[in-house]
């Protein structure tokens, strides 16, 4: 069964193809070369693995539709030209201050990026208990980046937890609730 694909049905006609055996996992990105091709593996591996970070981290503890919603968001402001038009860029948006050791060095605003966990001031290790699941959202993540997914979301850009109500809500278009978000579009003539 060297090579075998499991197809794993997750929502709404989603798949996610998932390397049971063989040379290639989703965890393991292939080693580089030195070609033009490899460096462009290199950067998509990295790509997928900053969009695989924020759904962990934004939705770890939701149903997989409301990490697909997350993942459907960081997309979304991917292909927006009002953000960053890579997933790294879009996941790392928010101010920076330099480092008081190193003043080339730059590091995010504490509480003020896009994704809140990125600038929490916490270390971003997955925990050995949820490998599973980060392999299952690398997954995800792959699938996303890839492929053509169908955008359960509506086009929304901006999500907030169910018990906090901030003042962009009220500017923004509702489009859907997952689990404990609600999402929204941002609209063309509207403020961000």
């Amino acid at each position: 069964m060297h090579g075998q694909i499991i197809m794993l049905n997750v929502i709404s006609g989603m798949s996610l193809a998932f390397i049971a055996f063989g040379a290639l996992t989703l965890c393991s990105p292939p080693a580089p070369a030195k070609t033009a091709k490899a460096h462009l593996m290199h950067n998509e591996n990295f790509e997928v693995d900053c969009l695989a970070q924020n759904i962990y981290w934004e939705s770890r503890n939701q149903p997989v539709k409301g990490m697909l919603a997350v993942a459907m968001v960081t997309r979304n402001r991917v292909l927006d030209n009002r953000f960053p038009h890579t997933y790294c860029e879009v996941v790392h948006e928010g101010p920076t201050r330099p480092s008081w050791k190193d003043p080339k060095i730059y590091y995010p605003v504490k509480n003020r990026c896009q994704f809140s966990w990125y600038c929490d001031g916490k270390a971003e290790k997955v925990p050995s208990a949820d490998a599973d699941l980060y392999y299952f959202i690398k997954g995800m993540a792959y699938k996303i980046y890839f492929g053509n997914e169908k955008d359960i979301t509506y086009g929304a850009t901006h999500y907030h937890a169910d018990y906090v109500k901030p003042a962009w809500a009220e500017s923004k278009t509702r489009t859907i609730k997952v689990g404990a978000h609600i999402f929204y579009r941002w609209e063309r003539n509207t403020p961000k």
